[in-house]
């Protein structure tokens, strides 16, 4: 008489991570990949953790401007971060989707980009070197700011690649109501390491102006996107459907009128690029209760702190829940990233000295960060839920386009401030959320 197979690593750790004990669900994926659900599981979410690792040691919004300010370059290489960062990750991936499309087998795709996010962040440490004042030929600090933003340029660029990929490999390999669970894991999983980041920040800030540590940072970052991925490569995904290719221009333009053919997708991606008033709000928030305090909650290691904590705590919560609803957390998200606003602009009107306390200002950041999680987790899912396997790196494609050229556009929110004050950005980003978060009530649940 057989016995039955015990269950490999990768089988047990699936089980207990996806929470899939009874039976294996495998929903809007091909019958090859069933049997290997787990085993892509597993690698996924090594290499997503991995990724975000790195995403928290040379954060655009963080480090990177730390690390810019301590060399003493411009203020104004540190204005272009975010908006270069951001938008040059999105903007161009509706050509690379085109490309992406011909071929039966993408994560490689992911594998290069990811090798090309390592290699220029090498590039970003071998800086450090040309500041040298023994070398004949040196950098400047301007000069150091123009190598820092170019070879981000190439970083952003590699990290565009990876994002359509992923969504794509993704949605080969990993069931819906699974996917969710395996976004809200990664999320989890980088606000505690980011925790770990902040701590080390905070109780050792003797190293907060030395090179050597920016130096650490930048390759420890590379080694963990070339490990990453090795891991991806081992990925095992089916080949897929080839149709829609052509010339990439012109088969990119084509696919920007589904934005208004199809109705569905044209409805998320307005509901998506309403939401980023949750990534728009966090900024502005901080300004206020920088006002009302000495600096010590919201420096680097407290912003650190409080979103690595919201991250930890919020990310599976969130995961879970789009498994079933994603369109009800986007909501959920919209309407509490509004009304951390609301509640951040009532104590400045009122009670300002309130927001300088470590309960009442570090509660505002923790809470907004969390509604940033709930916002990326859940339109993350409904997209991959809503796409089929022949479009899903077109939809990827065309919504992040859209919100590429929206975050440079979010620059002008720069202008609004200096001209009518930081209530004014609130007031029109609370309005803006409110919208997101009706509007993806409306949304039709696409995880049956």
């Amino acid at each position: 008489m057989n016995q039955p197979t015990k269950p490999d690593l990768n089988e047990r750790l699936y089980q207990y991570l996806a929470e899939d004990e009874d039976a294996r669900v495998c929903k809007d994926i091909p019958d090859a990949a069933c049997n290997e659900q787990p085993k892509a599981f597993v690698l996924h979410l090594w290499s997503l953790t991995l990724t975000k690792l790195g995403d928290s040691l040379v954060s655009a919004r963080l480090v990177l401007p730390w690390m810019l300010s301590v060399v003493g370059a411009p203020a104004f290489f540190i204005s272009m971060l975010v908006p270069l960062r951001e938008s040059l990750s999105l903007l161009p991936q509706l050509f690379v989707a085109q490309r992406m499309r011909e071929k039966p087998v993408r994560k490689w795709f992911w594998v290069v980009g990811s090798v090309g996010q390592g290699i220029a962040l090498v590039m970003i440490a071998t800086g450090f070197l040309l500041l040298s004042e023994q070398l004949t030929w040196q950098l400047s600090a301007t000069g150091f700011g123009w190598w820092v933003i170019g070879w981000l340029f190439i970083f952003s660029l590699a990290r565009g690649i990876c994002s359509v990929a992923s969504k794509d490999v993704l949605g080969k390999t990993i069931s819906k109501t699974r996917r969710g669970r395996l976004t809200g894991l990664a999320a989890s999983t980088a606000g505690m390491l980011t925790l770990a980041t902040a701590l080390v920040i905070i109780f050792a800030p003797e190293v907060a102006g030395s090179y050597v540590l920016f130096v650490f940072l930048l390759l420890g970052a590379a080694l963990l996107w070339f490990v990453a991925a090795f891991t991806y490569a081992c990925i095992p995904e089916v080949a897929g459907a080839t149709e829609g290719g052509g010339n990439a221009i012109t088969e990119a333009l084509k696919s920007l009128a589904l934005l208004w053919q199809d109705k569905q997708f044209g409805s998320f991606v307005a509901t998506r690029a309403l939401l980023v008033s949750s990534a728009f709000s966090i900024p502005y928030i901080v300004v206020l209760i920088q006002r009302q305090t000495e600096g010590v909650l919201t420096g680097l290691g407290g912003m650190l702190l409080a979103s690595g904590l919201a991250g930890m705590l919020a990310g599976r919560f969130w995961g879970k829940w789009s498994d079933s609803a994603s369109n009800h957390v986007m909501a959920a998200a919209a309407f509490l990233a509004s009304a951390v606003m609301a509640l951040t602009l009532l104590l400045d009107v009122t009670v300002q000295n309130w927001l300088g306390s470590v309960v009442v200002g570090g509660g505002l950041i923790f809470l907004a960060a969390v509604a940033h999680h709930g916002a990326r987790v859940g339109r993350k899912t409904y997209l991959i839920d809503m796409a089929s396997q022949e479009n899903r790196a077109q939809y990827t494609a065309v919504s992040n386009t859209v919100i590429g050229v929206l975050l440079l556009l979010g620059m002008l929110l720069g202008v609004l401030d200096q001209f009518l004050g930081t209530y004014a950005v609130l007031g029109l980003l609370i309005v803006v959320g409110v919208i997101a978060g009706v509007r993806a009530l409306t949304l039709p649940n696409v995880t049956d």
